[in-house]
């Protein structure tokens, strides 16, 4: 965890606790509610936005909430939904859990066993197979075993045409690069398709080509890379144009059958160190007489922190499974929600019977969450003894390398929050720290527009703005 962001939370607590000792009379004005409100409407009006708005804001300090607005309405919450899927993995398992991925020998068979671990890079992989390589020159058969999850890649209540987006990569035990390919594209000379090079470089995929490097932006036409997701094939077609200037970039699309990719990988690059793998095969819970490797994840803290920080929707969907994995059960999207659903009933005294949970990142728009439940995982956690965990997987306003970069200029590190985004849906969940109210929870959710999120986005970060000054 960056030890900048860990005192900027242990500061945020000091503060708390300095204005726990206080009279409730310093800071909790009677009229507080009002002027939240009127500051709100005046702000709708000004801005001219039509929407549907669910708002509730309650003191950490006593409780009380100081103003809500259709706070029992159910909305959409989008990536909000993650803050339920963080809070739920924590207290199931240890904030230093870790996933891992085996690799395990019967005979002269070699078996690659996903563990959940939504974090398993390029690098490491070619790691296990360098030191594979070194065990043994020959493979009779590699098999691949990705049981651990059902064969269900996509959450229900996914758009059928998210199609070859990162934020929409298919969900399995067996992972590898975000179940993605990168797509390094640079100019070549005029009159030349895009000069493209592809990690990992495997025959896993083909790629055709077709784009053209130009010279000038007439009838300009935006370079375009798809994945054959009708087909559910892992055939890309490159089109589109690149102008002569552009600096290298890269783009990442998801790939089909992604335990299947991750072997198909993992085979090329045994094969690059020497090895020779005569067959390749899926596999479920196959008898092993030895442990070859076994290579750990990150620890769960920092997973969360980068699903919250940069809403990564595999690692939330990966996590819901895995918490629903039991004895005799896989891990499948019902039984995580049955696990969460049973977290927040027992333990956050939420009425579970009056929300809608269908996946774990929020992609789904069958997912239904009022402001006042947002707001009541909030208050709990911050009580929790995990507490300071779930609020330093949040990032800070105008944070680097988070979804708040550019935001909240005038807060900074006083309001920590999730963010949440899809077409027509944008919420903003947290914990904001008033200059004259002490620390809050609060949920700002936004449904039911169209065009530009843009000016949702500012009425919530002038909200949270006005939030932290009064």
């Amino acid at each position: 965890m960056n030890t900048i962001v860990v005192l900027r939370v242990q500061l945020l607590l000091i503060s708390f606790l300095c204005f726990s000792c206080g009279s409730t009379n310093q800071f909790i004005q009677k009229d507080q509610g009002k002027r939240i409100d009127e500051f709100v409407r005046s702000l709708i009006q000004k801005r001219g936005l039509n929407m549907n708005l669910g708002m509730k804001i309650v003191s950490l300090v006593n409780g009380k909430t100081l103003y809500e607005l259709n706070s029992e309405k159910l909305m959409i919450p989008a990536s909000n939904i993650k803050l339920f899927t963080a809070a739920a993995s924590l207290h199931y398992f240890n904030k230093e859990y870790l996933f891992k991925t085996a690799i395990l020998e019967k005979g002269n068979n070699i078996i690659l066993v996903g563990g959940g671990d939504a974090e398993l890079s390029l690098a490491i992989i070619d790691s296990l197979s360098n030191l594979v390589s070194k065990r043994t020159s020959q493979v009779d058969t590699l098999f691949i075993d990705k049981g651990l999850f059902d064969d269900l890649h996509y959450g229900e209540g996914w758009m059928w045409d998210e199609g070859s987006e990162k934020y929409s990569a298919p969900i399995s035990a067996l992972t590898l690069n975000n179940n993605c390919i990168d797509f390094e594209y640079s100019p070549n000379q005029l009159g030349f398709p895009a000069k493209i090079n592809i990690f990992p470089d495997t025959k896993y995929v083909t790629v055709e080509n077709r784009s053209l490097t130009v010279t000038d932006t007439i009838n300009f036409k935006k370079l375009k890379i798809e994945r054959d997701w009708i087909g559910q094939t892992n055939n890309y077609l490159i089109t589109g144009e690149i102008l002569d200037w552009s600096e290298k970039d890269t783009i990442k699309k998801n790939i089909a059958e992604p335990g299947l990719f991750t072997g198909t990988v993992f085979k090329e690059n045994l094969e690059f160190y020497g090895t020779t793998v005569n067959e390749l095969s899926i596999g479920d819970n196959i008898p092993y007489d030895d442990t070859v490797l076994v290579h750990y994840s990150n620890p769960l803290y920092t997973q969360l922190e980068d699903m919250m920080h940069n809403s990564e929707n595999l690692t939330s969907e990966s996590l819901l499974k895995y918490i629903g994995i039991t004895d005799s059960t896989k891990g499948t999207w019902e039984n995580g929600i049955h696990k969460v659903k049973m977290y927040l009933f027992d333990e956050v005294s939420i009425d579970t019977s009056a929300l809608r949970i269908a996946d774990g990142s929020g992609l789904s728009r069958y997912n239904l969450l009022t402001a006042d439940q947002i707001v009541r995982l909030l208050v709990h956690m911050h009580g929790e003894d995990n507490g300071n965990t779930f609020v330093e997987t949040l990032p800070h306003g105008n944070e680097s390398d988070s979804r708040l970069e550019g935001r909240l200029f005038e807060a900074q590190d006083k309001i920590y929050a999730k963010t949440g985004s899809i077409s027509g849906v944008s919420c903003l969940s947290g914990y904001a720290f008033s200059s004259t109210q002490g620390p809050l929870a609060f949920s700002i959710m936004i449904n039911g527009f169209v065009g530009s999120i843009k000016p949702y986005r500012d009425f919530q970060d002038e909200v949270c703005n006005w939030l932290v000054k009064n």
